[in-house]
This record gives C-alpha cells, structure tokens and sequence, in this order.
C-alpha cells in the first residue's frame, strides 16, 4: 500500500479512507472476542454489577407482585388450593423466579459463555481475516500520478465521494459492535425485573422471551465473524479496474470494493435480526 503523504492529494485521501477501513475490520475481529467483563477495561461492567444488585430488591417486590396475580389469574375458586399439585406448581414458579434473580448475573455471564464459546470456535476453526485489508491497485496509483491537473478535478470527486462512503461505513460497522456490548449491559442490569416474571404462570412467557431476546444477542457475534471472514474471502480477490483513463478505472475499483463493504455493512448491522429468524428466537 502508498503509504500516507505520497505527494498526491487523491491517492492520499483514498489511502486514508481505506486505512480507516482496515482498522475498523481489526478492532471489531479483537472486541467479539472480548467479554463485558474486559470491554474498557472493565470498568463499565462494576458499574452494571452494581446496578444490577441495587435492582434485584425491586426485582424481588415484583417476584411477590406476579406470583400473587399468577395465582389470581388461574384460580377459579380457593378450593384449588386444596389440590396439592396446584400449590405445589405455583410454589415451583415462585422458586424458580427466586432463585433466577438471586443468581441472575451468574445466569447471564453462563448464557453469554455459551455464546462467546461458539463465536471462539467459529474464530478459530476459520482462522483470521487475511486477505480483508482493502488496498489500492499499483495500477490505478500509477494512472492517477500520472493525471494532469485539468484531469484531475472529476477524480477529486470521485475520490471524495468514495472516501466520504468508505469512512461512513467503516463507523457504522464499530457503532453496532459498541452497541451490541451497550445492549448486554442493559440486559444484564435490568434482568431482575425481567426474570422477576418467572413468578407468575401467566407472566413467565415475558421471561422466556427475555432470555431469548438475550441468547440472540450473545449470538450476534457469530453472525458478525462469518460475515466478516466471508468479506476477507470476497476481498482477497482483484477487484476489477476496468480500461480507459484514471477516472474511469477509479470508479470501477471503487464500484467494486464499495459493494463488497456495503454488503458487509448491512450483514453486521441485521445480525440480530438474522439471528432470529434462524434460530426462531
């Protein structure tokens, strides 16, 4: 690759857009690998771990809340009480949600082991992203140090447009990893309240699909890590440069790098919505 400050103001800033890129690609390869507990050093999870404990007394009011209207809701008279199978299922419920809010940061940390154990052995049996860094052809740098000054003026624009969509993308890519870490913060803070639905037979289905909703956010990560490694192996390929003068073979290079990006960007940006329709969660 022409490294930065090659005294053209074009290969420049395209070299620029494309290292911004590349940089993006290896930071999210390195942040699905890591844990809440690691992400920021670890700071932000003691926050969550804190609110999550301070939750957990109005998780436990709600427990008492849901557990007496589950039983309102499915009693038709008090003599079912007499049954001991109606007790004892309703007392089931009522210690299932207890325990699940009591040991719910143990609960989630195990569902979100299981995710990241699946996105470490997909990593791993697939290998890194070699062949993911986008770089310019030596032919196109030629053919645009070649341009006079007149001649250079569409591929300015050229190079502006491409920059300005290369960097867009490169940043909407880390945004959705940073926020699939904001949203496991959020759920695993929030769980008391969710799993304080357990308690009630008629609310229980809120707490399963909680749990779900979380499954598939910890399974995010595969998504993102096939869509990644599968963009290596489209971009490991010669992009076409096509023929003709510099603006023509500029554009076709970035027509083609920029929908393999696309692509990429839009697989990353749906991963949840992918991740549930596959596993119907």
């Amino acid at each position: 690759m022409i490294k930065i400050g090659s005294g053209n103001w074009i290969v420049d800033n395209l070299n620029s857009a494309l290292e911004t890129w590349n940089g993006k690609l290896t930071e999210i390869w390195q942040l699905i690998s890591t844990t809440p507990e690691e992400f920021k050093g670890g700071g932000v999870w003691n926050v969550i771990v804190n609110i999550n404990g301070a939750v957990q007394a109005i998780g436990y009011a709600l427990l008492v809340l849901f557990f007496c209207l589950g039983i309102c809701r499915s009693t038709i008279n008090f003599r079912d009480f007499r049954r001991p199978e109606y007790a004892l299922r309703h007392f089931i419920y009522f210690v299932a949600a207890k325990a699940a809010i009591t040991y719910g940061m143990e609960l989630m940390e195990a569902v979100f082991e299981i995710g990241a154990g699946i996105v470490n052995t997909v990593m791993s049996r697939l290998g890194g992203m070699s062949g993911a860094s986008a770089t310019m052809p030596q032919e196109i740098l030629d053919a645009i140090n070649d341009v006079g000054f007149l001649d250079s003026i569409p591929l300015w624009l050229v190079s502006l447009l491409g920059t300005l969509a290369i960097t867009v993308m490169s940043f909407i890519l880390i945004l959705v990893v940073y926020g699939r870490f904001f949203k496991i913060y959020i759920y695993t803070a929030m769980s008391p309240l969710a799993l304080a639905t357990f308690g009630g037979e008629s609310t229980s289905s809120v707490g399963k699909t909680f749990l779900k909703s979380y499954a598939g956010l910890c399974l995010e990560g595969v998504v993102i890590v096939l869509s990644c490694v599968i963009f290596s192996a489209v971009a490991s390929t010669t992009p076409s440069v096509g023929g003709g003068d510099a603006v023509s073979m500029v554009w076709s290079y970035l027509q083609d790098v920029a929908f393999n990006m696309v692509m990429l960007t839009v697989m990353i940006f749906t991963s949840n919505a992918v991740v549930k329709e596959m596993f119907g969660l």
